[in-house]
């Protein structure tokens, strides 16, 4: 029988790293009853950081999902009582971005987690940022409070300020700190119904203790209730006329402004705790029933009917090409299937393909089609996911499920899956371009093609990792997001796959774009195979540096026929994605294609062609190019004494200190600076600091070259 929709919450965990998203996943399992017993993160024997090298190093490498039930505990007056939580517990180092990105663009809601004593940090920008562009409805939960330094308060306003957030608490600590401190922190005060509630047997049981507010925090507790309900009068006509009156307004009122703000994504709700300890886990798990939506509450997921053909192949529509129709699906079991692919995990007995089914029912043992390649997939086996295992076999899979399938063979992470006779084509998943490289080789020349299928499967399960060979060198460079993804890599080779290799030092992936516009012409007039072939393109070339990508388009008045428009403007786009005059990438560029000469007898695709690559290459050229080199954003926490030291460092690697902030005993230095003078920073900052100090590095932007740099390439 079918889950009523309604009760389902497909939820992400999402943080910085080591703000404690793991340790709140195995609390939610352990309060839920899933677990007899909670693991933990430096003991290596959590769920969800299943992997090795997550064991190992005691951060989360990979998303693992998790499915559990659960029953409202600590609120009797909310309305939902019972519900199924399918949860993804994500990583939190920049260097594995992709595998939230890829969780938050199937997921309906999310939980933020937040340090209280690091407060909003580099990674909790990005991540909230990312929920915002998959419109991802969140409530929020400050952890650690009964470490040193935790402040409830000010990270409240950091998140209003810094992530231009609307945050609402609903309930705020009793004490702070740990228990040797004077007013330690001991539990909760919940704001809707004005109790305080204590966890007595900690992270070894589930009970929970209401009781009166204590008399030293009844004055605060009723100011930040006042806040609360101040706050949400801009989302109720009927809360604000209680008010007015005098009227005590009733919990079931509160809960339900409290839900509709945060599903359409005006409010943030506040909750706090410790997961370690095992304090405020459960009215965490209440607040996800709660307020946060089901696939009910979520708009008709949209997409396109990929039957309507276009000219060209360009992600960015150009003159003369028809907008395809749009087409939206209900999350009901009764429409036609359709889903999205978001993961894939290698198996001997095939890759399991992680499925968000959006309308519809999968059953096991079908043929579905991908519409984004035209082509059809057997659906073997569909499992219930456990972690990142297979756990239960399931018959078939309805609208809101997330399952992994069986089966599939040429659908890769971002692909839609749809019912064969009503065609879908889902918005796919963009993910953020490599910034480092190293060259990697086998030991043996007997594992070279090991290597080789090896690395093409790591491919295909890590969109953010490439491996091409150089043909001139015979090298092959593997590329990924950071030093740690690629020494990830390199660890999954030689434990995982048996396979010893020799690594050479990191490469930065440098781009290029043109130094000014420029104008150039492209004529073609060859004799092949006895027959002439004429054709002549305009094109135009200018920088574009707002452009998130390369734009190619053709001005309006181009006169060319529709048939030699088409293989010109696929022959521009091809070239525009090639590489420079050093050989990389090139990026900011906005190509314009001006015209053409089309002769009566003589013109041809292949003439059409060559005058493009032939007009492009002549315009770049004309234009003169730049060498760009990656820019990272750098968060560094240090204790007071070692700012100097850390500064004068960064000087030297060409940093450029944007500002600094006192976080308590800690300064914050916020930088940014290349690439190419951060490998091995980690190291150097520890030493600098005696260990003491932290860093998060994030990707920021493309930044032209020093001569020191492009005399290299010359």
């Amino acid at each position: 029988m079918a889950t009523d929709l309604s009760k389902i919450r497909n939820i992400g965990i999402i943080a910085h790293i080591d703000a404690g998203k793991t340790t709140v996943t195995e609390r939610m399992l352990f309060a839920s009853g899933t677990k007899h017993r909670a693991g933990e993160v430096d003991r290596g024997t959590t769920t969800t950081d299943d992997d090795a090298e997550e064991a190992e190093r005691g951060i989360t490498i990979y998303s693992a999902c998790v499915a559990f039930p659960w029953k409202v505990a600590s609120n009797p007056g909310m309305p939902v009582k019972q519900v199924e939580v399918n949860l993804i517990d994500t990583p939190g180092h920049v260097d594995f971005t992709a595998e939230v990105e890829r969780s938050l663009r199937v997921l309906d809601g999310a939980v933020i987690v937040f340090s209280a004593r690091e407060g909003v940090e580099a990674q909790s920008e990005t991540v909230w940022r990312q929920a915002d562009k998959y419109h991802v409805p969140r409530i929020a939960f400050i952890n650690k409070l009964d470490r040193e330094g935790a402040n409830f308060d000010t990270l409240v306003e950091e998140i209003r300020d810094r992530l231009g957030a609307n945050p609402v608490a609903l309930q705020i600590p009793m004490g702070l700190g740990p228990a040797h401190v004077a007013n330690p922190f001991s539990g909760v005060i919940d704001l809707i119904r004005m109790k305080a509630l204590t966890f007595p047997e900690g992270k070894e049981g589930r009970k929970i203790i209401e009781a009166e507010i204590p008399a030293e925090f009844a004055v605060d507790a009723a100011l930040w209730r006042d806040d609360l309900l101040e706050k949400l009068y801009n989302y109720s006509n009927e809360l604000m006329e209680l008010a007015l009156s005098g009227e005590p307004i009733p919990d079931p009122l509160i809960h339900k402004v409290v839900r509709e703000a945060t599903v359409q994504q005006q409010i943030q709700p506040i909750l706090c705790g410790s997961a370690l300890h095992g304090i405020g886990v459960q009215p965490l798990l209440d607040g996800v029933a709660a307020y946060l939506p089901n696939p009910l509450d979520m708009p008709p997921v949209e997409g396109v009917d990929p039957t309507q053909k276009s000219h060209g192949k360009s992600k960015k529509a150009k003159e003369g090409e028809p907008e395809l129709a749009k087409i939206k699906r209900k999350p009901d079991p009764k429409e036609p299937f359709c889903g999205l692919v978001f993961k894939i995990l290698p198996y001997k007995t095939g890759d399991l393909s992680w499925v968000r089914v959006y309308s519809g029912t999968l059953e096991g043992n079908s043929r579905v089609l991908n519409p984004g390649k035209n082509a059809k997939e057997n659906v073997a086996q569909l499992w219930r996911i456990h972690a990142s295992k297979k756990d239960e076999q399931l018959e078939s899979a309805t609208a809101g499920d997330i399952v992994g399938v069986i089966g599939l063979r040429d659908s890769v992470t971002g692909d839609t899956l749809c019912d064969t006779r009503e065609p879908i084509l889902l918005e796919s998943i963009e993910f953020p371009q490599t910034v480092i490289s190293m060259a990697i080789e086998p030991e043996s020349t007997a594992d070279k093609k090991k290597l080789s299928e090896t690395l093409d499967m790591l491919r295909k399960q890590d969109p953010t990792f490439t491996a091409s060979e150089n043909e001139e060198t015979g090298q092959t460079l593997i590329s990924g997001m950071g030093e740690l993804h690629l020494e990830v890599i390199q660890h999954r080779l030689q434990r995982d796959f048996k396979l010893n290799v020799k690594v050479h030092n990191p490469r930065v992936s440098y781009r290029e774009t043109i130094r000014t516009a420029a104008e150039a012409e492209g004529e073609c007039r060859r004799l092949i195979n006895g027959v002439q072939h004429t054709g002549v393109v305009r094109v135009k070339v200018e920088p574009a540096p707002n452009a998130a990508e390369i734009v190619v388009r053709a001005a309006p008045d181009h006169g060319l026929p529709g048939e030699y428009l088409a293989v010109v403007m696929e022959e521009l786009e091809n070239a525009a994605q090639g590489g420079g005059a050093f050989g990389f990438p090139l990026m900011w560029l906005k190509v314009t294609l001006l015209g053409g000469d089309v002769h009566e007898t003589e013109s041809s695709e292949i003439a059409f062609r060559t005058a493009a690559n032939l007009a492009f290459d002549a315009a770049v050229r004309e234009a003169g190019t730049v060498l760009l080199e990656p820019i990272m954003k750098l968060e560094i926490s240090t204790p007071d004494e070692h700012v100097g030291d850390l500064v004068s460092d960064l000087q030297q690697r060409r940093a450029i200190i944007n500002h600094t902030q006192s976080r308590g005993h800690l300064t914050v230095l916020h930088a940014e600076a290349p690439l190419e003078k951060l490998f091995g920073y980690s190291s150097a900052m520890r030493s600098l600091s005696q260990g003491r100090a932290s860093c998060s590095m994030t990707p920021s932007t493309y930044a032209a070259a020093p001569d020191e740099v492009l005399k290299r390439f010359l």
